[in-house]
Protein backbone atom coordinates (compact mmCIF):
# COMPACT_ATOMS: atom_id res chain seq x y z
CA UNK A 1 0.00 0.00 0.00
CA UNK A 2 1.87 2.88 -1.46
CA UNK A 3 2.18 5.71 1.33
CA UNK A 4 0.52 8.42 -1.62
CA UNK A 5 -3.17 7.13 -0.91
CA UNK A 6 -2.91 6.79 2.78
CA UNK A 7 -2.58 9.93 5.44
CA UNK A 8 -2.31 9.70 8.75
CA UNK A 9 -3.95 12.96 9.33
CA UNK A 10 -6.98 13.86 11.70
CA UNK A 11 -10.42 13.75 9.85
CA UNK A 12 -13.51 15.37 11.74
CA UNK A 13 -16.82 14.87 11.11
CA UNK A 14 -19.25 18.08 11.44
CA UNK A 15 -22.88 17.98 10.84
CA UNK A 16 -25.17 20.53 10.06
CA UNK A 17 -29.04 20.23 9.93
CA UNK A 18 -30.26 20.09 6.77
CA UNK A 19 -29.24 22.84 4.84
CA UNK A 20 -31.14 24.87 2.39
CA UNK A 21 -31.47 23.11 -1.29
CA UNK A 22 -32.59 24.19 -4.90
CA UNK A 23 -35.45 23.33 -6.41
CA UNK A 24 -35.83 20.10 -8.65
CA UNK A 25 -34.46 20.26 -12.31
CA UNK A 26 -31.36 22.13 -12.75
CA UNK A 27 -32.47 25.33 -14.92
CA UNK A 28 -35.23 26.02 -11.55
CA UNK A 29 -32.50 26.11 -8.85
CA UNK A 30 -32.60 28.76 -6.61
CA UNK A 31 -30.44 30.13 -4.08
CA UNK A 32 -33.33 30.18 -1.10
CA UNK A 33 -32.08 29.88 2.23
CA UNK A 34 -29.00 31.47 1.05
CA UNK A 35 -27.36 33.76 3.84
CA UNK A 36 -25.83 37.40 2.91
CA UNK A 37 -22.11 35.77 3.77
CA UNK A 38 -23.19 33.16 0.73
CA UNK A 39 -23.86 30.36 3.34
CA UNK A 40 -26.46 27.82 3.43
CA UNK A 41 -28.33 28.46 6.69
CA UNK A 42 -28.76 25.18 8.88
CA UNK A 43 -32.13 25.77 9.44
CA UNK A 44 -33.68 26.18 6.44
CA UNK A 45 -35.95 23.67 4.84
CA UNK A 46 -35.42 22.19 0.97
CA UNK A 47 -37.07 23.92 -1.28
CA UNK A 48 -37.58 20.92 -3.61
CA UNK A 49 -36.70 17.67 -4.30
CA UNK A 50 -35.75 15.46 -6.88
CA UNK A 51 -34.62 11.61 -8.32
CA UNK A 52 -31.31 12.32 -7.39
CA UNK A 53 -32.46 13.57 -3.83
CA UNK A 54 -31.53 17.25 -2.81
CA UNK A 55 -29.88 19.31 -5.10
CA UNK A 56 -26.85 21.88 -4.35
CA UNK A 57 -26.21 25.00 -6.89
CA UNK A 58 -22.83 26.12 -6.81
CA UNK A 59 -21.52 29.72 -8.53
CA UNK A 60 -18.30 31.24 -9.13
CA UNK A 61 -17.51 33.51 -11.91
CA UNK A 62 -18.35 32.24 -15.42
CA UNK A 63 -18.89 28.55 -13.78
CA UNK A 64 -21.80 27.35 -12.06
CA UNK A 65 -22.55 23.51 -11.17
CA UNK A 66 -25.18 21.37 -9.56
CA UNK A 67 -24.64 18.66 -7.39
CA UNK A 68 -27.04 16.04 -6.54
CA UNK A 69 -27.30 14.11 -3.02
CA UNK A 70 -27.74 10.83 -4.27
CA UNK A 71 -24.13 9.44 -5.28
CA UNK A 72 -22.61 12.57 -4.45
CA UNK A 73 -23.21 13.42 -8.14
CA UNK A 74 -22.15 16.42 -10.53
CA UNK A 75 -25.10 16.95 -12.88
CA UNK A 76 -23.85 20.04 -14.26
CA UNK A 77 -21.17 22.17 -14.87
CA UNK A 78 -21.79 25.24 -16.99
CA UNK A 79 -19.69 27.70 -18.05
CA UNK A 80 -21.59 31.65 -19.44
CA UNK A 81 -24.58 29.06 -19.30
CA UNK A 82 -23.19 26.47 -21.70
CA UNK A 83 -23.74 22.70 -20.47
CA UNK A 84 -20.26 20.97 -20.60
CA UNK A 85 -21.57 18.04 -19.50
CA UNK A 86 -23.27 15.07 -21.06
CA UNK A 87 -26.07 14.61 -18.61
CA UNK A 88 -29.76 14.96 -18.11
CA UNK A 89 -32.49 16.83 -16.31
CA UNK A 90 -32.67 16.49 -12.17
CA UNK A 91 -36.43 15.35 -13.01
CA UNK A 92 -34.96 12.42 -14.96
CA UNK A 93 -33.23 9.37 -13.77
CA UNK A 94 -30.85 8.83 -16.83
CA UNK A 95 -28.44 6.24 -17.48
CA UNK A 96 -27.83 5.10 -13.88
CA UNK A 97 -24.06 6.18 -13.35
CA UNK A 98 -23.66 9.76 -14.91
CA UNK A 99 -22.02 12.10 -13.08
CA UNK A 100 -21.98 9.71 -10.03
CA UNK A 101 -18.95 9.00 -7.42
CA UNK A 102 -18.32 5.24 -7.04
CA UNK A 103 -17.91 3.64 -3.84
CA UNK A 104 -15.97 1.30 -2.53
CA UNK A 105 -14.88 -0.43 -5.61
CA UNK A 106 -14.99 1.02 -8.89
CA UNK A 107 -15.45 -0.40 -12.16
CA UNK A 108 -16.21 -4.48 -12.28
CA UNK A 109 -15.53 -6.84 -9.70
CA UNK A 110 -15.60 -10.57 -12.18
CA UNK A 111 -18.92 -12.70 -10.75
CA UNK A 112 -18.88 -10.41 -7.74
CA UNK A 113 -16.59 -12.87 -5.95
CA UNK A 114 -13.58 -11.93 -4.45
CA UNK A 115 -10.68 -13.12 -1.61
CA UNK A 116 -9.21 -10.71 1.58
CA UNK A 117 -8.41 -11.66 5.00
CA UNK A 118 -8.48 -15.42 4.37
CA UNK A 119 -12.03 -15.03 3.36
CA UNK A 120 -14.10 -15.47 0.33
CA UNK A 121 -16.76 -12.96 -0.34
CA UNK A 122 -19.94 -12.58 -2.94
CA UNK A 123 -21.13 -9.03 -3.49
CA UNK A 124 -24.56 -8.63 -5.41
CA UNK A 125 -24.35 -9.04 -9.01
CA UNK A 126 -25.80 -5.98 -10.56
CA UNK A 127 -24.54 -6.28 -14.33
CA UNK A 128 -26.02 -9.94 -15.02
CA UNK A 129 -24.77 -9.74 -18.84
CA UNK A 130 -21.31 -9.42 -18.03
CA UNK A 131 -21.74 -11.73 -14.57
CA UNK A 132 -19.95 -8.58 -12.83
CA UNK A 133 -21.13 -6.68 -9.76
CA UNK A 134 -20.04 -2.82 -11.12
CA UNK A 135 -19.71 0.50 -9.42
CA UNK A 136 -19.97 -0.40 -5.87
CA UNK A 137 -23.10 -0.13 -3.53
CA UNK A 138 -23.30 3.37 -3.34
CA UNK A 139 -24.91 4.63 -6.72
CA UNK A 140 -28.30 5.36 -5.63
CA UNK A 141 -27.32 6.13 -1.42
CA UNK A 142 -27.82 9.87 -0.25
CA UNK A 143 -25.24 11.75 1.00
CA UNK A 144 -25.83 14.18 4.45
CA UNK A 145 -24.99 17.88 4.05
CA UNK A 146 -22.21 19.38 5.78
CA UNK A 147 -21.39 22.60 4.30
CA UNK A 148 -23.10 24.23 1.68
CA UNK A 149 -21.50 27.70 0.42
CA UNK A 150 -21.86 29.66 -2.84
CA UNK A 151 -19.06 27.96 -4.37
CA UNK A 152 -18.59 24.83 -2.38
CA UNK A 153 -20.46 21.84 -1.14
CA UNK A 154 -19.51 19.39 1.55
CA UNK A 155 -21.27 16.24 1.71
CA UNK A 156 -20.80 12.73 3.81
CA UNK A 157 -21.68 9.21 3.92
CA UNK A 158 -20.93 6.44 6.67
CA UNK A 159 -21.05 2.99 5.09
CA UNK A 160 -21.49 -0.10 7.45
CA UNK A 161 -21.27 -3.49 6.53
CA UNK A 162 -22.71 -5.41 4.20
CA UNK A 163 -22.79 -8.73 2.91
CA UNK A 164 -19.78 -9.44 0.93
CA UNK A 165 -18.50 -6.17 2.33
CA UNK A 166 -17.89 -6.59 5.84
CA UNK A 167 -16.23 -2.91 6.36
CA UNK A 168 -17.16 0.49 7.84
CA UNK A 169 -15.69 3.59 5.90
CA UNK A 170 -16.60 7.04 6.18
CA UNK A 171 -16.28 9.36 3.19
CA UNK A 172 -16.47 12.80 3.40
CA UNK A 173 -16.65 14.62 -0.53
CA UNK A 174 -16.33 18.68 -1.73
CA UNK A 175 -17.16 20.20 -5.09
CA UNK A 176 -15.54 23.81 -5.30
CA UNK A 177 -15.70 25.89 -8.08
CA UNK A 178 -13.18 28.12 -8.70
CA UNK A 179 -12.11 30.85 -11.58
CA UNK A 180 -11.00 28.34 -14.64
CA UNK A 181 -13.33 25.39 -13.25
CA UNK A 182 -14.51 22.30 -10.81
CA UNK A 183 -13.04 20.23 -8.61
CA UNK A 184 -13.61 17.22 -6.70
CA UNK A 185 -11.87 15.92 -3.06
CA UNK A 186 -12.93 12.68 -1.67
CA UNK A 187 -11.71 11.47 1.76
CA UNK A 188 -12.18 7.71 2.85
CA UNK A 189 -11.34 6.96 6.45
CA UNK A 190 -11.63 3.26 7.58
CA UNK A 191 -13.97 3.68 11.05
CA UNK A 192 -13.88 -0.19 11.61
CA UNK A 193 -11.75 -2.84 13.12
CA UNK A 194 -10.40 -4.74 10.47
CA UNK A 195 -8.51 -3.60 6.98
CA UNK A 196 -10.46 -2.75 4.42
CA UNK A 197 -10.26 -3.11 0.84
CA UNK A 198 -11.43 0.26 -1.22
CA UNK A 199 -11.46 1.75 -4.45
CA UNK A 200 -13.29 4.98 -5.97
CA UNK A 201 -13.95 6.59 -9.10
CA UNK A 202 -16.03 9.27 -11.11
CA UNK A 203 -18.31 8.68 -14.22
CA UNK A 204 -19.00 12.33 -15.10
CA UNK A 205 -19.55 12.37 -18.95
CA UNK A 206 -18.14 15.94 -20.99
CA UNK A 207 -20.38 16.37 -24.13
CA UNK A 208 -19.43 16.92 -27.58
CA UNK A 209 -20.44 20.25 -27.46
CA UNK A 210 -21.69 20.15 -31.19
CA UNK A 211 -22.11 17.10 -33.44
CA UNK A 212 -19.87 13.88 -32.12
CA UNK A 213 -17.05 13.51 -30.05
CA UNK A 214 -15.21 11.91 -33.70
CA UNK A 215 -14.31 15.65 -34.49
CA UNK A 216 -13.13 15.90 -30.48
CA UNK A 217 -9.32 16.48 -30.33
CA UNK A 218 -8.22 14.37 -27.71
CA UNK A 219 -4.69 14.01 -25.57
CA UNK A 220 -4.38 10.71 -23.34
CA UNK A 221 -1.37 11.00 -21.41
CA UNK A 222 -1.13 6.92 -21.06
CA UNK A 223 1.52 4.56 -22.40
CA UNK A 224 -0.80 1.08 -21.57
CA UNK A 225 -3.94 -0.29 -22.02
CA UNK A 226 -6.12 -3.27 -20.81
CA UNK A 227 -6.74 -6.46 -22.61
CA UNK A 228 -10.45 -7.76 -22.00
CA UNK A 229 -12.07 -11.00 -22.60
CA UNK A 230 -15.76 -10.24 -23.88
CA UNK A 231 -17.13 -9.11 -20.31
CA UNK A 232 -14.66 -6.37 -19.97
CA UNK A 233 -12.79 -8.42 -17.36
CA UNK A 234 -9.01 -7.54 -17.79
CA UNK A 235 -7.03 -10.42 -19.49
CA UNK A 236 -3.55 -8.79 -19.35
CA UNK A 237 -2.15 -5.48 -20.93
CA UNK A 238 -0.60 -3.61 -23.91
CA UNK A 239 1.22 -0.90 -24.78
CA UNK A 240 -0.56 1.89 -26.42
CA UNK A 241 2.27 3.14 -28.63
CA UNK A 242 1.50 2.99 -32.62
CA UNK A 243 -1.71 1.44 -32.17
CA UNK A 244 -5.39 3.18 -32.07
CA UNK A 245 -5.16 3.67 -28.44
CA UNK A 246 -2.45 6.35 -28.90
CA UNK A 247 -3.74 9.37 -28.14
CA UNK A 248 -0.54 10.63 -25.86
CA UNK A 249 -0.04 12.93 -29.00
CA UNK A 250 -3.54 15.26 -29.58
CA UNK A 251 -5.27 14.02 -32.24
CA UNK A 252 -9.35 13.73 -33.16
CA UNK A 253 -10.67 10.74 -31.87
CA UNK A 254 -12.19 9.74 -34.93
CA UNK A 255 -14.45 6.68 -35.74
CA UNK A 256 -12.17 4.88 -32.66
CA UNK A 257 -14.49 2.43 -30.38
CA UNK A 258 -13.35 2.76 -26.33
CA UNK A 259 -14.72 1.11 -23.37
CA UNK A 260 -11.24 0.93 -22.19
CA UNK A 261 -8.98 1.13 -19.35
CA UNK A 262 -5.27 2.85 -19.25
CA UNK A 263 -2.39 3.34 -17.00
CA UNK A 264 1.04 4.59 -16.67
CA UNK A 265 0.06 7.89 -17.09
CA UNK A 266 2.56 10.29 -17.63
CA UNK A 267 2.23 13.46 -14.65
CA UNK A 268 3.93 17.14 -14.11
CA UNK A 269 6.57 17.97 -11.53
CA UNK A 270 3.26 17.92 -9.09
CA UNK A 271 2.06 14.56 -9.91
CA UNK A 272 -0.91 15.80 -12.04
CA UNK A 273 -1.68 13.72 -15.24
CA UNK A 274 -3.44 15.95 -17.47
CA UNK A 275 -6.40 14.81 -19.93
CA UNK A 276 -6.99 17.10 -23.00
CA UNK A 277 -9.83 17.72 -25.19
CA UNK A 278 -10.42 20.28 -27.95
CA UNK A 279 -13.99 20.39 -29.00
CA UNK A 280 -15.65 21.44 -32.09
CA UNK A 281 -17.46 24.46 -30.91
CA UNK A 282 -13.93 25.82 -30.20
CA UNK A 283 -13.65 25.35 -26.17
CA UNK A 284 -10.85 23.04 -25.04
CA UNK A 285 -10.96 21.52 -21.45
CA UNK A 286 -9.09 19.59 -19.52
CA UNK A 287 -9.46 16.89 -17.09
CA UNK A 288 -6.57 16.77 -14.74
CA UNK A 289 -6.38 13.80 -11.55
CA UNK A 290 -3.87 13.81 -8.86
CA UNK A 291 -1.39 10.48 -8.36
CA UNK A 292 -4.19 8.61 -6.31
CA UNK A 293 -5.83 8.12 -9.47
CA UNK A 294 -3.47 5.92 -11.45
CA UNK A 295 -5.93 4.32 -13.62
CA UNK A 296 -8.44 5.65 -16.55
CA UNK A 297 -11.76 4.39 -17.77
CA UNK A 298 -12.64 5.49 -21.03
CA UNK A 299 -15.95 5.16 -22.61
CA UNK A 300 -16.69 6.64 -26.19
CA UNK A 301 -20.75 6.32 -25.41
CA UNK A 302 -21.42 3.86 -28.46
CA UNK A 303 -24.43 2.68 -26.87
CA UNK A 304 -26.67 4.84 -25.09
CA UNK A 305 -29.16 3.59 -23.29
CA UNK A 306 -31.40 7.25 -23.41
CA UNK A 307 -32.88 8.30 -26.19
CA UNK A 308 -30.08 10.14 -27.95
CA UNK A 309 -27.70 9.97 -30.53
CA UNK A 310 -24.50 7.49 -30.04
CA UNK A 311 -21.14 9.18 -29.56
CA UNK A 312 -22.91 12.56 -27.86
CA UNK A 313 -20.23 12.18 -25.29
CA UNK A 314 -17.53 10.87 -23.68
CA UNK A 315 -16.54 9.54 -20.16
CA UNK A 316 -12.71 9.58 -18.77
CA UNK A 317 -13.05 8.12 -15.32
CA UNK A 318 -10.65 8.58 -12.67
CA UNK A 319 -9.74 5.54 -11.16
CA UNK A 320 -7.65 4.71 -7.74
CA UNK A 321 -7.76 1.09 -9.38
CA UNK A 322 -7.59 -1.10 -12.21
CA UNK A 323 -10.68 -3.04 -13.24
CA UNK A 324 -11.27 -6.03 -10.90
CA UNK A 325 -8.76 -4.95 -8.50
CA UNK A 326 -10.47 -6.55 -5.77
CA UNK A 327 -9.61 -9.50 -7.41
CA UNK A 328 -6.75 -9.25 -8.86
CA UNK A 329 -4.87 -6.71 -6.42
CA UNK A 330 -4.32 -4.06 -9.51
CA UNK A 331 -4.51 -0.91 -7.70
CA UNK A 332 -6.48 -1.78 -4.75
CA UNK A 333 -6.11 0.51 -1.68
CA UNK A 334 -6.24 -1.53 2.12
CA UNK A 335 -7.06 1.23 4.85
CA UNK A 336 -5.85 0.29 8.03
CA UNK A 337 -8.08 0.82 10.90
CA UNK A 338 -8.23 4.35 11.39
CA UNK A 339 -6.50 5.11 8.23
CA UNK A 340 -7.47 7.90 5.51
CA UNK A 341 -7.17 8.11 1.71
CA UNK A 342 -8.17 11.54 0.22
CA UNK A 343 -7.36 12.27 -3.63
CA UNK A 344 -8.66 15.55 -5.98
CA UNK A 345 -9.45 15.46 -9.61
CA UNK A 346 -11.31 18.01 -11.66
CA UNK A 347 -12.42 20.12 -14.81
CA UNK A 348 -11.06 23.18 -16.40
CA UNK A 349 -11.81 25.09 -19.03
CA UNK A 350 -8.33 26.72 -20.70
Amino acid sequence: MSGEHVSSRKWSRRTLGGAALAAAGTAGLTAAGMSATGQRRAHAEPAGASLHGRLYELRSGRHSAVVAGVAATLLSWRVDGTEMLLTHAADELGEGWQGKTLLPWANRIDQGRYEFGGEQLQVPINEPERESALHGLMGFTEWTPVEHRRDRVVLEHVLHPHYGYPFQLAFRIEFALGDDGIRSTLSARNIGKADAPFATANHTYLAAGTGSIDDIVFELPASTYYLTNDRLIPTGTAPVEGGEFDYRAARPIGATVMDTAFTDLARDAEGIATIRFGRSDGSRVELWVDRTHGYLQVYTDDSPEADRPARSGITVEPMTCAPNAFVTGDGLIVLRPGEVHEGSWGYRLT
